[in-house]
């Protein structure tokens, strides 16, 4: 079922793509799809799901929901029309809900205020464990992966799928919707299933919703649904590729630059060092050492040229899980020059004197990410202490 090709299927008006509740109780899962609006797939993927589980008559444990995302501009076509509204979920963002009056909003602020009252429903009134998974597509052709924010829940959640895993990505990324969620503490996990509009990104999306629903325990294997096809469905298109792999540089742009992917460049395609791949205003970019390429923009949206990565070792994943459970973190502040934002903060504040004799992928260790930098200091943010571990501890997947 996970390779049928997916119909085309008109962008209805309704937020709600679907809604399953079962009779028994059962955890909350929530999937996102077309927040970015030139990105249909997951749209797709989650009503070919949704009425398949009505025609097969599979009985649900606990809730599901499918939300589009950015309508407006899924109609359209379009990443987005007026903001990004996955780069919105700021702080900032969200007092603006409270503080613009409505008819002054754009299409973007409307959308962001419509899944703000939707999430802030679902959290007081439905029962935990809550998962969140957002459906996303790139411009380039790229093998499926995952984005998590570092948390440990993330990363056990994240490798239960034949799929790459990339973290980090929260660290050069302003205000993604996951990573407002993530700050609440709750497993979440964003798919990239493949290219815009390809057949196979809408059937890997088809996939993974799939064995969400099996791992989370929202339902049980069907006859009709053969998760290990569902699994052979994603690791065919991910070439067996499971590593896991951390974002080292992102090539910032603006709409009034001239950027373009020089023809080729694939996302996870392996750059020796001097290679020539992109252009911008005019000048070749070449890699300054041997690296790999991620997520090169072939589109006139978007902030991003591209991404670097680099592949994570089994001994550094085995290495920080330690660290973390250990909370060797505690033994910084004995440090001088860095402090707790404030008593049982998840941030901490960083001297910049101090900072230089700590290399980054030291704090990456402990969890810890670059949110803000002024001229003396340096804030970073640790999503394992605001982590939720307790609310999954009794699921079958986190043992």
């Amino acid at each position: 079922m996970a390779n049928s090709p997916v119909k085309e299927m008109e962008v209805e008006t309704s937020r709600i793509i679907g809604k399953l509740q079962g009779k028994e109780s059962g955890p909350t899962v929530i999937f996102f799809g077309g927040i970015h609006g030139n990105e249909p797939s997951g749209v797709q993927a989650l009503e070919q799901v949704f009425t398949e589980v009505d025609k097969l008559g599979i009985d649900i444990r606990g809730t599901v929901y499918g939300i589009r995302g950015n309508i407006p501009a899924l109609k359209q076509e379009k990443r987005f029309l007026s903001f990004d509204l996955n780069r919105m979920w700021t702080r900032k963002g969200i007092d603006g809900l409270k503080n613009n009056h409505q008819e002054e909003r754009r299409d973007e602020e409307k959308e962001m205020e419509e899944i703000y009252r939707f999430l802030k429903e679902v959290l007081d009134s439905k029962p935990p464990p809550y998962y969140f998974i957002d459906y996303h597509t790139t411009s380039s052709q790229t093998l499926p992966f995952i984005t998590i924010n570092d948390a440990m829940i993330n990363r056990k959640f994240a490798r239960l799928f034949p799929v790459p895993v990339i973290l980090g990505i929260e660290e050069y990324l302003e205000g993604p919707l996951l990573s407002y969620i993530n700050e609440k503490g709750y497993v979440t996990i964003g798919f990239e299933s493949g290219q815009h509009f390809k057949e196979e990104s809408a059937a890997n999306s088809v996939a993974f919703t799939w064995l969400t629903m099996m791992i989370t325990g929202i339902m049980e294997p069907h006859p009709e649904i053969d998760k290990k096809a569902l699994c052979r469905q994603l690791q065919a298109s991910a070439q067996g590729n499971r590593n896991f792999y951390e974002v080292i540089h992102r090539h910032k742009i603006t709409s009034e630059d001239k950027f373009e992917m020089i023809l080729g460049a694939q996302s996870f395609e392996h750059l020796e060092k001097g290679t020539r791949f992109a252009r911008h205003n005019g000048e070749i970019i070449s890699a300054e050492k041997d690296t790999i390429l991620f997520m090169p923009l072939y589109q006139d949206q978007g902030e991003e040229g591209f991404f670097l990565i680099r592949k994570i070792p089994k001994w550094a994943l085995r290495f920080s899980a330690f660290l973390r459970h250990i909370r060797f973190d505690n033994f910084l502040t004995w440090l001088p020059g860095i402090n707790r934002v404030s008593e049982r903060s998840e941030s901490l504040m960083v001297n910049l004197k101090v900072a230089r004799f700590f290399s980054k992928p030291f704090f990456h260790l402990l969890g810890y990410r670059e949110r803000v930098i002024d001229r003396t200091h340096m804030v970073l943010y640790n999503r394992e202490r605001a982590a939720k571990n307790s609310m999954y501890e009794k699921t079958s997947w986190y043992k």
